[in-house]
């Protein structure tokens, strides 16, 4: 991809102070970057912290032109992978790009606030099926899911539930334009389990 020297350097200045940034301002900065640029596609990371030493690491691409959007679907997203760890170790991926015909694909996010939808019934304006329906025990033999429901969050591996993942239905799940790491650390950007 060929970016303008100007444009590189923006990118640069706009990363070393992202992390001060608040999430909706993060994203109007993003914007107004992407206006003086040629179009590409937006990059943005998340991470999920789960109960029982679970983690999930995600990097979903898309068009620029997506960050106007009000909510955007699964249908509006360019590239979608996660990645499922137990105490560091990898369980699992999954990748949109390569999913079967009867992979649960759906996803809601407030490109504004740089916030995944959570909370709902399944399948509703606030919930995420990603690889995993609201049983969270489709994705697969051998693979890895998450699931938001108005249950809880928690994933999917080899086509098992994982109880011990389960957190607060309604927990926040922010991206971030910061990279992001299984153990959900190294950024501000990151869901979490309650603490009672």
């Amino acid at each position: 991809m060929n970016i303008k020297p100007s444009l590189k350097r923006t990118m640069v200045k706009f990363r070393s102070v992202s992390g001060w940034l608040s999430p909706k301002l993060k994203a109007a900065t993003l914007l107004v970057v992407g206006l003086t640029g040629p179009a590409q596609a937006a990059e943005l990371n998340f991470c999920w912290k789960g109960a029982g030493g679970y983690s999930m690491t995600g990097r979903m691409s898309l068009p620029d032109a997506a960050m106007f959007k009000t909510i955007l679907t699964e249908d509006d997203i360019s590239g979608f992978k996660i990645s499922g760890y137990h105490k560091g170790s990898l369980l699992g991926t999954w990748d949109s790009a390569q999913r079967g015909p009867d992979a649960t694909w759906h996803l809601r996010f407030d490109p504004a606030g740089m916030l995944f939808l959570t909370g709902g019934r399944f399948a509703s304006f606030a919930s995420q099926g990603w690889n995993a329906d609201g049983d969270v025990a489709n994705c697969g033999a051998q693979g890895f899911g998450f699931n938001s429901g108005n249950f809880g969050q928690d994933i999917c591996v080899n086509g098992t539930y994982i109880e011990n993942s389960s957190i607060a239905p309604d927990t926040p799940l922010v991206a971030t334009l910061d990279p992001v790491t299984p153990d959900c650390r190294n950024t501000a950007a990151v869901s979490r389990a309650r603490r009672n």
